[in-house]
């Protein structure tokens, strides 16, 4: 059955939402999940394809896993053939942009003994057939709060999908605005806006568009000014969910200049850009020290695939290694001798030191006896005592209203 523009099926609570049991999912399902499920269930019993699903940013698992479940069951689980499983799971892609939800969606399919789908890796936007994008039906997504972000998946989407393909993005009724449906209208005909439900809302978007530009990356050009020295003249990239777009963090400014005044970084073959975002730390580490390696990591694609771009656009890429990886999982216990990190001090809208005291943690272990870790952080949070508890003698470079720059010497 196809529905006129501006109309869509009637929401109603489904199996998908009803039937699975969400008690061992950790984090446990929001009421955006949940509505989710069911506006998708409610266009599968109308007759779109239930095959070619894509969900983007599943932070846990509480949309794949209920639709696995029940394309599994419905092949006959328990018992299902291996044949049938593996359609079910070929039918639904799944990308996340955070590493950390990633793993987390791999521990819950296996409370589960669900098979976790492949994870997607996110296309760069000259990719002519991305796996992810390619024919998909139906779309299942948060509303990023970036509209950069909605923008790129929307473009994505547009060009790569099936003509056929149903967007269904949630979000919060506070944390939505029109803005939103102004994007997507620019790839989309048909943008509609669902009934709300749980404080939480759907909107819907459909045929898309011919005809719409290419995106290109997002460039912007900064200056960081050092003592004695040129300024060093940065080109910084931005694509989909990169923190702080292609800005100049202020912090990292700091932190940087600072770190220069005190005669650079003697002594370090290697540098560890921690948490590297749109590249600004490893483009000016190369610019300035081309005698340093440079290794960005980064828990997020597209801060990874931001790096990338923002070192090429800087002509150091043979100097900066890019790695995505959560908390310096894959560096080994005391190998290196140099880190930068501006550690996030919120998670969500809450101000939470305990990401940035888990960064902080990691750094310590990677540090080898004499290392040191330059650290910028907002001047009213205690990260120095942290600092020095975990690290090492920690002694203060740097402070003004906003921000406070540290040097610590692993022990």
């Amino acid at each position: 059955m196809s529905f006129p523009p501006g109309q869509t099926p009637d929401v109603q609570p489904s199996r998908l939402s009803q039937e699975f049991d969400f008690a061992a999912l950790s984090p446990p399902p929001e009421a955006v999940d949940l509505l989710l499920l069911d506006t998708a269930a409610a266009w599968w019993e109308q007759g779109h394809p239930r095959d070619g699903v894509l969900i983007l940013d599943d932070r846990s698992g509480a949309l794949t896993l209920p639709i696995l479940d029940s394309l599994i069951s419905s092949a006959g689980r328990p018992g299902a053939a291996c044949a049938a499983v593996e359609d079910a799971v070929s039918a639904v892609r799944v990308l996340q942009d955070e590493l950390g939800a990633e793993l987390g969606l791999q521990r819950n399919a296996r409370r589960y003994e669900l098979p976790a789908p492949v994870p997607q890796e996110l296309p760069s936007l000259t990719e002519v057939e991305p796996a992810a994008f390619s024919g998909v039906h139906t779309v299942l997504m948060h509303l990023p709060r970036s509209l950069e972000t909605l923008a790129d998946w929307a473009w994505l989407i547009r060009e790569h999908a099936a003509s056929d393909v149903v967007v269904l993005a949630a979000g919060r009724d506070k944390h939505m605005n029109h803005s939103m449906n102004q994007v997507l209208e620019k790839h989309f005909t048909d943008v509609s806006a669902g009934r709300g439900r749980s404080k939480s809302r759907i909107l819907t978007a459909r045929t898309p568009r011919t005809e719409v530009p290419a995106v290109e990356p997002r460039t912007q050009t900064h200056q960081i000014s050092v003592p004695g020295a040129a300024p060093t003249e940065l080109t910084l990239c931005s694509m989909g969910a990169t923190y702080g777009g292609t800005k100049l963090d202020p912090g990292t400014r700091l932190m940087l200049q600072t770190a220069e005044a005190q005669a650079g970084f003697p002594g370090a073959a290697e540098a560890v850009d921690f948490g590297s975002g749109n590249g600004t730390v490893s483009a000016f580490l190369a610019l300035r020290h081309p005698e340093l390696r440079v290794i960005a990591t980064d828990h997020s694609a597209s801060a990874v695939q931001s790096t990338r771009l923002t070192a090429a656009a800087n002509g150091v890429a043979d100097r900066v290694t890019t790695l995505r990886d959560d908390a310096l999982s894959r560096f080994a216990d005391s190998s290196a001798q140099l880190i930068l990190l501006n550690p996030p001090f919120h998670q969500g809208n809450a101000v939470d030191p305990a990401a940035a005291n888990r960064l902080i943690r990691a750094a310590a272990r990677v540090l080898a006896p004499g290392g040191r870790l330059y650290c910028v952080f907002n001047s009213h949070l205690k990260h120095r005592a942290v600092l020095t508890r975990e690290v090492g003698p920690t002694e203060q470079l740097a402070r003004d209203s906003r921000f406070t720059v540290t040097v610590s010497t692993a022990s």
